[in-house]
């Protein structure tokens, strides 16, 4: 790609707008590349789902509060956030097959460690494990689709953000079976099976190879540890913070987190002032829209992920039923993610992407009232799907439009830490209405849980993210520290 990008003047769509650049006519198939790659996440989809309907059984399994268990979904989604920068900087010397290999690897094992597990403490290091080849996995997956030409990418987005919803959603069915029938054990070893889909792919490794990965002399250079240790102590002080009522964490040991996240949101701010080509690369946050398109993807996910955490037992309270019962009634929910993600190529080419974003806040915003609000088996499946329809929705544009907000150099560095944003909203998610829960009705806790994806919606509308300006490929690159 060329090193000097022109500007334009007007926003644009995504696609980006104006005359489109001729597609590559070697390019592979969006739609044949979106179906391997959408296979290839489905595990650590339902990874997500299936395991918020096996929580009761897990709870009373181990002796360990419900709120408690909040930590096996927000483990996974922490790891898979940090594991996200990462795995962007690693795509600067491996390929995305590479990196989706050692992904699947440690994703499998990890699932298996949690699956064996005799404690909560083991089956959350096993989540922590399995949730950061999933993280390397996700990277691998979107630098190959986002390296595909125009229509093709956002088609090829489309199918894995359906393929990633559905997943996620049908989790609870598959989780509630295998709750029934096998027990929770096998619900969280569930992702072992990543490692034949792997094999499955293994035809259209040429494909992976030759998509992904953009520009080898970006953020090239050595790992910046000190940047990536202090966000994931800032991450993880968070996730811990809010869980801290619902878990009993003494007062000191608060404190300590308190500070631990103090210091690391401080030292963070003095990295990335002092290190402009660190773990956190100035010039990619400072790119016009890249945090509020960051922001926005994860309040969306936030309130996805906490309808998902609490909906299945809602549904068991007011049904009388079990996992099994939970998970085929929320079925419906998860098969609207197809629909999302069929129609967002659509919505795409006719709205800009900051009036796309808004609408889908818009949705989760209102999937997760609905939830708080109306008892009953038949409100709570028609919140999730609202919430469904906006995770869906905002995997797609937002990934799709990262590219086009930074430097072509800056690419997968850029994917990286925009999935980390929206990753770590997953985990917020859950985390928030564990630890609400504890102090107000859960009704309270989901309500007060809309105000993120409602702070998305703000944002879409004041900040309007969209490919309009994009920095040149040097500017303001500094050296590795």
């Amino acid at each position: 790609m060329s090193q000097h990008v022109r500007r334009e003047t007007t926003p644009q769509t995504i696609p980006p707008g104006g005359t489109p650049a001729p597609e590559r006519t070697d390019a592979p198939d969006g739609r044949r590349l979106g179906l391997t790659l959408g296979m290839l996440v489905l595990p650590m989809y339902v990874a997500l789902g299936a395991p918020s309907v096996a929580l009761p059984a897990i709870g009373r399994a181990l002796a360990v509060p419900f709120g408690a268990t909040a930590w096996i979904l927000a483990a996974w989604s922490l790891t898979s956030a940090l594991a996200m920068p990462v795995a962007g900087r690693l795509l600067v010397r491996w390929s995305p097959f590479q990196v989706l290999v050692a992904g699947v690897v440690a994703l499998a094992a990890g699932s298996a460690l949690a699956g064996a597990g005799p404690t909560l403490s083991v089956v959350i290091v096993g989540r922590l494990i399995g949730g950061a080849g999933a993280g390397a996995t996700v990277i691998a997956v979107f630098a190959a689709a986002t390296a595909l030409p125009g229509r093709q990418r956002i088609r090829a987005l489309g199918i894995i953000a359906a393929a990633a919803a559905t997943a996620s959603g049908c989790g609870t069915l598959m989780g509630g079976a295998v709750t029934t029938w096998l027990g929770w054990r096998a619900v969280l070893a569930i992702p072992v099976l990543a490692l034949p889909l792997l094999l499955a792919a293994w035809p259209s490794r040429r494909a992976l190879t030759r998509s992904g990965g953009g520009e080898r002399n970006g953020s090239a250079g050595r790992l910046d540890i000190v940047g990536a240790a202090v966000l994931s102590v800032l991450a993880g002080s968070l996730i811990t913070l809010l869980q801290a009522h619902s878990v009993g964490l003494p007062a000191p040991v608060t404190l300590v987190v308190v500070a631990a996240g103090a210091l690391a949101a401080v030292s963070l701010w003095w990295r990335v002032r002092s290190t402009p080509d660190g773990f956190v690369p100035r010039r990619v946050i400072a790119s016009r829209g890249f945090l509020a398109a960051g922001l926005i993807g994860g309040t969306v996910f936030a309130g996805y992920y906490g309808v998902l955490f609490r909906a299945p037992s809602l549904i068991e309270q007011a049904t009388g039923g079990g996992p099994l019962e939970a998970g085929v009634l929320l079925v419906p929910a998860a098969a609207c993610s197809v629909l999302a993600g069929r129609l967002v190529g659509t919505l795409t080419d006719r709205f800009a992407g900051w009036q796309v974003s808004a609408g889908l806040a818009a949705l989760t915003v209102v999937g997760v009232l609905v939830v708080a609000i109306f008892a009953g088996p038949i409100p709570i499946v028609v919140g999730t799907a609202l919430t469904v329809c906006g995770f869906a929705g905002a995997q797609a544009v937002l990934v799709s439009l990262a590219p086009d907000l930074v430097a072509a150099d800056d690419r997968d560095t850029a994917q990286g830490l925009l999935n980390f944003m929206t990753a770590l909203g997953g985990g917020i998610g859950p985390a928030a209405v564990a630890g609400l829960s504890g102090i107000v009705p859960v009704p309270v806790a989901l309500a007060m849980l809309a105000a993120l994806p409602l702070a998305g919606l703000v944002l879409s509308l004041t900040r309007r993210p969209s490919a309009d300006r994009r920095p040149e490929p040097d500017a303001t690159r500094g050296s590795p520290r």
